[in-house]
């Protein structure tokens, strides 16, 4: 990938709805889009973690991204997808499948056109919104994926992929 190529991905999010909202993340977080299906539940698990798919032999979990946010739980329909998405922890990377109402397109937005988190009115929590994008004089909220899960979140969520590669390999 050119320099120039790298820098136009930077720009490029890919957009989906939550709760008929509109939501972006940049698509250099995103790994892969896939139908909703073949969810596993975990058992004690906090009600935004659906459970764990099984992508190609890899334990993966499944959060209710609008349940995370404070919105309604994610209506299950032939639109439902599971957008899989890298977060930063400490120890690297880990995948992490975002359960959306449906996938949109891919936006570009400048940088000229991405405004700082709003102080207060947000719906969600401000330190979950990396900017507010504005495209065709409408605004679409720029999610930042790495703080969507606290690091306690992300080790129960490790916890039970863990306990569902056991269910997995049997």
């Amino acid at each position: 990938m050119t320099e120039t190529e790298w820098k136009e991905e930077e720009h490029q999010y890919l957009s989906f709805n939550l709760a008929e909202e509109k939501f972006a993340l940049n698509i250099l977080r995103i790994r892969e889009i896939i139908e909703y299906g073949g969810v596993t539940q975990i058992p004690m698990m906090p009600a935004f973690i659906k459970g764990v798919i099984n992508l190609r032999g890899m334990a993966v979990p499944v959060i209710d991204l609008p349940r995370r946010l404070g919105k309604r739980p994610c209506e299950i329909n032939k639109r439902t997808c599971i957008v899989v998405v890298d977060i930063a922890t400490d120890d690297g990377q880990i995948e992490v499948g975002w359960m959306v109402d449906s996938v949109d397109e891919v936006i570009e937005i400048p940088p000229d056109q991405v405004e700082p988190p709003p102080r207060f009115g947000a719906t969600i929590r401000t330190d979950f919104i990396h900017g507010m994008g504005k495209i065709e004089g409408n605004f679409v909220v720029l999610l930042n994926s790495d703080n969507i899960l606290s690091m306690e979140d992300l080790s129960v969520i490790e916890g039970a992929s863990e306990k569902a590669m056991g269910i997995i390999k049997e």
